[in-house]
């Protein structure tokens, strides 16, 4: 198997581009309904971005920290500086959110990079010192955990009523962890509960862990037609698992990352995995492959770079809704002409989210053609 995967970088790239498209419409109240989050329970294709995420860095961290760790490299080294990078996600988004209003009494503490970096920090130990059975039970334990937190203990909820088992918004017990240990800091849409809190942290992990699971099986020596079956009988069960665990469980719930909402996001991003690597590595046909390489080749771009685009998206985004041109924000100013150009609002909503993917696909040409890659 070749050191480097296109189909690692190409997966990794389709989320990042996926990521700037869905966060960056011209309008939000006018979106097709697959870019927009789900109200509550259930899902859009806008649900399964940031999982597919946290389930790719799970397979890069296989790749490379549990190689390692086999060839002989210090386990505790390995462990360490893995945590150290996951840390530096956490600041690094916490600094996001506290530009532009720069108010530490406001700030926001949770968030995507906050999540992708703590994910990172629990799952390197468990990439460097655990086989896959070892991480596949703390997987489950953790889904387990969560499961009887979620369902059997009593809490109040921001109404001042208590409950048990309610999963309705800002009477979970998540929410209630996230109220008592950061009240005041939590996301400003809801205020009294936050999509990437605390405690719905747990099966976040657990998003990581099939990733590493996945990198496991992508590491045999078997041929590349069986791991790729694999992928697509793997994403197939866990598609079933995830609608059991829908009605048995807690329903399909990004903000709240119940355990069907793990089993379901991992199984899609097996059946595509799956797909890029057939397509992109492992097709005995040279000219299909190729051809395919040609036509992912934009969303290698965007994976080689695809820390650096997202947190440099997110600062332009903040940028263009803090300038002020005249009496309207630099986004308003910029979206105004495609409002006023005749299509449907949805489409020229679209089109500016186009767009803006579209300029940071010329940053990370930028880059990728200089062989720059800034890795933190």
């Amino acid at each position: 198997m070749n050191a480097r995967l296109q189909s690692l970088d190409a997966f990794r790239g389709f989320t990042i581009a996926a990521m700037l498209l869905v966060n960056n419409p011209g309008d939000w109240g006018h979106l097709y309904g697959p870019l927009a989050h789900a109200e509550w329970h259930g899902w859009t294709f806008t649900d399964w971005v940031f999982p597919f995420f946290v389930f790719i860095s799970g397979m890069a961290m296989t790749m490379s920290l549990s190689r390692r760790a086999a060839l002989g490299d210090d386990k505790l080294k390995l462990t360490l500086t893995t945590v150290r990078r996951g840390a530096v996600i956490v600041l690094i988004g916490l600094a996001l959110n506290f530009i532009p209003a720069l108010d530490l009494d406001t700030l926001r503490w949770p968030g995507v990079l906050q999540r992708l970096g703590l994910c990172t920090m629990v799952a390197a130990p468990l990439a460097v010192y655990l086989g896959w059975r070892g991480q596949a039970a703390v997987g489950l334990g953790l889904l387990g955990l969560y499961s009887v937190l979620m369902l059997a203990v009593p809490v109040t909820g921001a109404d001042g009523v208590i409950r048990t088992g309610s999963l309705l918004p800002g009477q979970d017990t998540a929410s209630a962890l996230d109220r008592a240990l950061m009240d005041g800091h939590l996301w400003a849409k809801s205020k009294v509960w936050d999509p990437e809190g605390l405690l719905s942290t747990l099966p976040a992990v657990a998003s990581q862990i099939a990733g590493l699971l996945a990198g496991h099986w992508l590491a045999t020596r078997r041929s590349a037609a069986e791991r790729t079956v694999g992928f697509f009988l793997a994403g197939l069960v866990l598609l079933w698992a995830g609608q059991v665990l829908h009605a048995w469980n807690m329903p399909i719930n990004k903000n709240l990352w119940t355990p069907a909402f793990v089993a379901a996001t991992a199984g899609w991003a097996c059946l595509l995995f799956g797909a890029s690597f057939w397509l992109l590595d492992a097709a005995p046909d040279e000219a299909l492959r190729q051809g395919a390489r040609r036509l992912a080749q934009p969303l290698v771009v965007f994976g080689m770079n695809a820390l650096a685009l997202f947190v440099l998206s997110g600062l332009v985004a903040k940028l263009l809704y803090t300038v002020k041109v005249g009496d309207a924000s630099l986004k308003a100013a910029l979206y105004a002409p495609l409002a006023a150009s005749g299509l449907a609002p949805v489409n020229a909503s679209l089109l500016f989210a186009l767009l803006f993917v579209a300029v940071f696909y010329g940053v990370g040409l930028f880059l990728f053609k200089r062989q720059w890659f800034i890795k933190v």
